[in-house]
């Protein structure tokens, strides 16, 4: 029995009194929950909207929600309206032929463009068509005609000092399906056989 007695060691608790242990049970809840109100308050503050903004726009939703690839319907019937050279050049060369980028020719440096205009237009538009180093067929904008690129080409060229004449515009796509079926349709008819008579 006196191993048994020797053993038996006393523990104290760190509350001594009992208002030490009301103040222990009630920092027990509080703490808690002002932790997880602070962090609640934390993760909801940066979603907040402030007065004046127009995220909730229908414009801006409408802008956030709208599709990456943007296309626009065109009657495959209506008759095609070309753009100028100047409208064209506006559109896909000036970001390089303004600044020179590249090593582009820049518009309105007679020197620089000198050479290429004395090649001749049928090799600016070899170029302008299907590119040359880090020039893009066509600049980059596959949907132009050959006309359009012919109009940007003159355009460029008489802006930094050729003299080269606006080209001709192309016949109706219309009327030269009708002269492609004219004689194909004259052709069967002389070239059927008489029939033979009873």
């Amino acid at each position: 029995m006196s191993n048994e007695q020797e053993h038996i060691e006393e523990h104290s608790s760190p509350i001594k009194t009992p208002k030490q242990l009301i103040v222990t049970v009630i920092l027990a809840f509080v703490v808690p929950i002002a932790i997880i109100i602070l962090l609640v308050n934390m993760v909801t503050s940066g979603t907040k909207v402030g007065a004046g903004s127009d995220t909730l726009s229908s414009e801006a939703v409408t802008k956030r929600i709208a599709p990456v690839a943007g296309f626009a319907l065109v009657d495959a019937n209506a008759p095609k309206v070309f753009k100028t050279g100047e409208q064209v050049f506006t559109a896909v060369c000036t970001a390089c032929h303004t600044a020179g980028v590249a090593g582009a020719p820049k518009i309105g440096d007679n020197a620089a463009w000198a050479p290429f205009i004395k090649s001749g237009f049928d090799a600016m538009m070899n170029v302008a068509l299907h590119g040359k180093g880090g020039m893009p067929a066509k600049g980059g904008n596959p949907t132009l005609s050959d006309f359009e690129v012919a109009r940007a080409v003159v355009y460029m060229a008489n802006k930094s000092g050729g003299s080269l004449p606006e080209p001709a515009a192309p016949a109706e796509e219309g009327a030269k399906k009708e002269a492609d079926a004219t004689p194909a349709a004259a052709t069967p008819a002389a070239a059927a056989p008489a029939a033979p008579a009873p």
